[in-house]
């Protein structure tokens, strides 16, 4: 099996397309007043399903968190530490909850934390060096 994608169960889709598209710089690869929406960052694609479409589809109901949630996180790389600085501060500027302000950590990367509106976390963060070389050494 490879990896072809991940998804969320969204209660909002046009709040959170947007968020995704406009803040984060995803692209959206169809129209947004479909059930599921495909974006796509950097080759990954990103799932948004509404949460009453996929209940309906797969005849179950599932519980939500309300709020900031810790199930899982999404990370976003950056090449600089300075573009933390600027990703984390023109994400917040555009709607994004402040979890984390950027900060270098021990282990020697920057990294911040911001939630989506619907309180999914992630983490941008960097290793100062370009993504090609960030896992070089380690």
């Amino acid at each position: 099996m490879r990896l072809d994608g991940f998804g969320l169960l969204v209660e909002n889709m046009g709040k959170m397309i947007s968020f995704y598209r406009d803040v984060l710089g995803f692209e959206i690869k169809e129209e947004e007043n479909t059930s599921n929406v495909y974006l796509v960052k950097d080759g990954t694609l990103f799932l948004l399903y509404g949460r009453k479409d996929f209940e309906k589809m797969t005849n179950r109901r599932y519980e939500y968190i309300k709020g900031l949630n810790g199930h899982f996180e999404i990370a976003l790389y950056v090449d600089t530490f300075e573009e933390v600085d600027e990703a984390y501060r023109k994400a917040v500027e555009n709607g994004a909850t402040s979890v984390l302000e950027p900060e270098l950590e021990p282990w020697g990367q920057r990294t911040c934390y911001i939630a989506d509106p619907e309180g999914n976390l992630i983490e941008i963060g960097s290793w100062n060096k370009p993504f090609e070389e960030k896992d070089a050494g380690r």
